[in-house]
C-alpha cells in the first residue's frame, strides 16, 4: 500500500468519528463530543506552541513525532488531561496518554 495522503486534520476527524464522537470544527481545532465527554482535538507540529488551557485535550501528530510531543507535555505543568495520537503513513495510529498518577 502506498503512503496515505489524507491530512492529519482529516485523519483526526475520521478517528473520532469511528469512535462514535460527534465532531465539529471550532476555529483551528476540532470539538469531539460523546455522551458527557467533550474533547478538544488539535493537530500539532512538533514546534507548535502548546495550549495553556482546556479540560480534555487530544493532540494528533505524525507517529514519528508522538513520543517527543508526549515528553514536551510531561515537562509542562498543564492544567488539563491529555492524550496524543500518533498517525502512521499507513493510516494506523497509536494512542499515548499522560502517565497515570501524574497530576497538573
Amino acid at each position: 500500500m502506498g503512503a496515505v495522503t489524507t491530512s492529519l486534520d482529516e485523519q483526526a476527524r475520521s478517528i473520532f468519528d469511528d469512535l462514535g464522537y460527534t465532531v465539529s470544527r471550532t476555529g483551528t481545532e476540532l470539538r469531539a463530543e460523546h455522551q458527557w465527554r467533550v474533547v478538544t482535538v488539535s493537530v500539532l507540529d512538533p514546534r507548535d506552541p502548546l495550549p495553556e488551557d482546556g479540560d480534555l485535550r487530544c493532540f494528533v501528530t505524525r507517529r514519528s513525532d508522538a513520543t517527543r510531543l508526549c515528553r514536551r507535555l510531561d515537562r509542562r505543568d498543564l492544567g488539563y488531561d491529555w492524550a496524543v495520537i500518533g498517525v502512521g503513513d499507513d493510516g494506523d495510529y497509536d494512542v499515548l496518554r499522560r502517565p497515570s498518577g501524574v497530576t497538573a
